[in-house]
This record gives structure tokens, C-alpha cells and sequence, in this order.
């Protein structure tokens, strides 16, 4: 017998959204993406293309959806209050805001950050919960995960709760130098060695935009081909970010496991160097984290 749709998932982010059909077990039965984040979108226009594009494409008229990320900000469909830490499974549920009948968006996490100042994520959320679903044994103890992308997150998990975590700009710091101001590069970031000599380059992470300029400076004195300087750079940011945030008291033990796009894992696995770790795959975290929740969920 083929498997029967149980639920419309939805990641929906700033500049890209990523949906799913799932049978009661998580299977994944349609799949959907396309570039049409909630950025691009009219103020007020994310319900619309929900239910004329998203829906149609993946046949799942009548099916409950759950949708999360940027879809709960000002710039989606409906804000989600952010969930305080610690949280949990259940936190998180309990923030589900109803926006159509059996469809809700999943809320973000906030929390007092290292440095002073308020943190939040939203969409993490999800992959965390869904990293924890995939053994019992991680809802015990203490865990350590990093979560690579525009905005990278370091999180503590503690009995099965988000107890804290911080955020650092590397993904988006990383688009904006090598597209504008005196470090732009077309080049590939490819290079291997220059990342490795970035990593190298990035040192305790601190005087992070004085280093940064030796990017340019090494290119200029011919130092450094010209060419190398995106892998460079990238090379730096993600190792100064490993530097400075994998010291801090409750990140600075245990092994650190990634979860994200494998190309992104992959570079911070390289970075991380000697400390124990292990990679996870980002998109399935995601749709096990939504199935989780839809299993939470209350509705009609």
C-alpha cells in the first residue's frame, strides 16, 4: 500500500523556502524548492503564495502544514513570538501560532547572549529539535552543536533543552565582502590551501577587521594571488569565528556536532581541526524537526 500524505512541512526562509509532503513516519513523499524567500515577497503577500503556489505544487490540499523560519518575522505571513530559553520540544509546540485552519508556524527561540545582548534564532529551532529526535540518547546530558549558515548558531543543549546559544554574521559577512568594497572577487572559493592558510590567518579571532584587511593587503603587495583571496576569506571568517565562540564556557568541551548543508559541515569539520565532531545533515534534521512538532501540535 503507498504511503498516505500526513503533513505539509515547511521551511520558509529570508531569500528561499524549501517544503515537503510527509507520510505519519517522516517519509518524504513530494518535495518542492525554489528562490521565493519571504525577502523577496510584498509585505503581506506570503499567505497568498502559500496557498496559490506552495500547496498546488505539492499537492497538498487538506493536509495540516507546519511552516517555519523566517515565515514567523515581520517580513512573512505572521509574526511567532519568540520562545524563551531553556526550551524544549513541548516550549516550542506551545508557541505554535495558528495562521489558517490546521496550518501554524513554528516560533523562534530567544536568549540572553554572551556578549550582552539579546539572541534569537529562527528556523534553527526546527533542526535542533529534529538532531535531538533522531536518538534518545541525545535528549541526555550535555551537547554541543553548531549550525553553519548565513547566521551561524552554537548552541548548548542540555537534557534535552536549548539552554543558550550564540550567533555570529560569517555567512553573511562572507557575501557581502567578496561582493562589495575592497575585498569583491568573482573568483571561486574553492581553493583549499588558501582556506587553510585563512584558518591559519584567523588566529585567537580577535582583531577580526584588521585581519580582514590583510586579505586585501597580501592581494595588493602580491603576497597572495588575487584569485586565492575568496577562499581566503572565507577561510578566515569561519576560523575566527571557531576561535572566539567554541572557547566560551559551555561550547569550550565535548565534541561539536554540525548541522547544516554538507558543503558548509564540511568547511567548519576542517576548521574544528583536532576536536571531535560530527557532521549532520541539515535538510533532514529540518523535516524530522517538523515532524516532531506536528506530532506536539493540537489542532482540529
Amino acid at each position: 500500500m503507498p504511503s498516505e500524505p500526513a503533513l505539509l512541512a515547511v521551511d520558509w526562509g529570508t531569500s528561499s523556502l524549501r517544503a515537503w509532503v510527509l507520510d505519519r513516519d517522516g517519509a518524504v513523499l513530494r518535495r518542492h524548492a525554489e528562490a521565493a524567500g519571504v525577502g523577496a515577497l510584498k509585505p503581506g503577500a506570503a499567505e497568498a503564495f502559500f496557498r496559490a503556489r506552495i500547496v498546488p505544487a505539492l499537492q497538498a490540499e487538506g493536509l495540516p502544514a507546519l511552516l517555519c523560519g523566517m515565515v514567523g518575522s515581520t517580513l512573512g505571513w505572521s509574526v511567532a513570538p519568540y520562545a524563551a530559553c531553556p526550551a524544549d520540544g513541548d516550549a516550542v509546540a506551545a508557541g505554535l501560532v495558528p495562521v489558517g485552519e490546521r496550518i501554524a508556524i513554528v516560533p523562534g527561540l530567544r536568549c540572553d547572549g554572551p556578549f550582552g545582548a539579546p539572541d534569537v534564532m529562527r528556523g534553527e529551532e526546527t533542526q535542533i529539535l529534529g538532531w535531538l529526535a533522531g536518538d534518545p540518547a541525545r535528549r541526555r546530558g550535555r551537547h554541543v552543536l553548531c549550525l553553519p549558515g548565513t547566521h551561524s548558531k552554537w548552541v548548548l543543549v542540555e537534557e534535552g533543552r536549548v539552554v543558550r546559544f550564540a550567533t555570529s554574521m560569517t555567512g553573511e559577512l562572507f557575501e557581502l565582502l567578496r561582493r562589495q568594497g575592497t575585498l569583491a572577487s568573482d573568483a571561486p572559493a574553492d581553493d583549499h590551501a588558501a582556506f587553510a592558510r585563512g584558518l591559519i590567518a584567523a588566529g585567537d579571532g580577535g582583531a577580526l577587521a584588521a585581519r580582514l584587511f590583510g586579505v586585501r593587503a597580501r592581494a595588493v603587495t602580491g603576497a597572495m594571488p588575487g584569485t586565492e583571496a575568496p577562499a581566503f576569506l572565507s577561510g578566515l571568517l569561519i576560523g575566527a569565528e571557531i576561535s572566539s565562540l567554541s572557547r566560551l564556557p559551555g561550547f569550550d568541551e565535548g565534541p561539536v556536532h554540525l548541522v547544516g548543508a554538507p558543503v558548509l559541515t564540511g568547511l567548519y569539520a576542517r576548521a574544528l581541526g583536532p576536536r571531535p565532531h560530527q557532521e549532520h545533515e541539515g535538510e533532514a534534521a529540518a523535516i524530522a524537526g517538523l515532524l516532531d512538532l506536528s506530532r506536539r501540535w493540537s489542532h482540529p
